[in-house]
């Protein structure tokens, strides 16, 4: 093999191809765009939140058979169009099961998990999707919530949409507008109601760690 001689424009550039080559993708790229574009429309719409994670893997899959079988004068179209269909119909036999049976989907798809109820962040619930304390406010303050106290129930969909359902009676609780993270707490005095800073559990100040979370940062409930 002969040696990499750096920035040699024509290499960069043009390749060591013949210059019909840049035509031969161009019929390359036409086949498999129309192939690709015909299967998907067999899968149908479906959002990019809306899928599961062995399908996000199968949109990988499906990117790399696309994108090789463009430009790569090695790799046959009858080779990559079957890698795609494949890939597809693995998707579309998923799709069924999914559809068919709820052990499938749950397996796949998961479970909703309740991560907040009646003002408080549920830890156990925040840990089991890996996410945090400081995440889960900036989603609720996307659907408008500014105060824990607001939400009766909160659950993380398996689709990482968040399903809220706010109290009718608003209880005191912690306000999360503008964020924690960008204000002074007020420390409460002894005797008086206080909010973990991090989950918005509301007790008597103990001056020890929050036995749901373990934090120990206490604030004033508000609202």
């Amino acid at each position: 093999m002969d040696p990499i001689v750096p920035f040699d424009w024509h290499r960069l550039f043009i390749g060591d191809q013949p210059p019909l080559f840049l035509m031969e993708i161009v019929f390359r790229v036409l086949v498999i765009w129309i192939w690709t574009m015909g299967l998907l429309r067999w899968i149908g719409g479906r959002s990019v939140t809306q899928m599961s994670v062995v399908e996000f893997l199968l949109v990988i899959a499906l990117g790399s058979a696309v994108g090789d079988s463009m430009f790569y004068p090695d790799v046959p179209l009858a080779h990559a169009m079957l890698v795609i269909l494949l890939v597809v119909v693995a998707d579309k036999a998923l799709d069924y099961l999914m559809r068919r049976w709820a052990k499938v989907k749950s397996v796949v798809d998961g479970i909703p998990v309740e991560v907040v109820r009646d003002g408080m962040i549920l830890h156990d619930g925040v840990l089991a999707r890996n996410l945090g304390a400081t995440e889960l406010m900036e989603l609720l303050r996307i659907d408008g919530v500014t105060n824990l106290g607001q939400v009766h129930r909160a659950y993380l969909e398996p689709s990482g949409q968040l399903s809220l359902f706010c109290s009718e009676e608003r209880r005191p609780g912690l306000r999360i507008v503008p964020p924690v993270e960008l204000r002074d707490l007020v420390p409460p005095l002894p005797g008086e109601n206080a909010c973990c800073a991090n989950c918005g559990k509301v007790t008597k100040v103990t001056g020890s760690e929050c036995t749901e979370c373990g934090a120990s940062e206490w604030t004033v409930p508000e609202g």
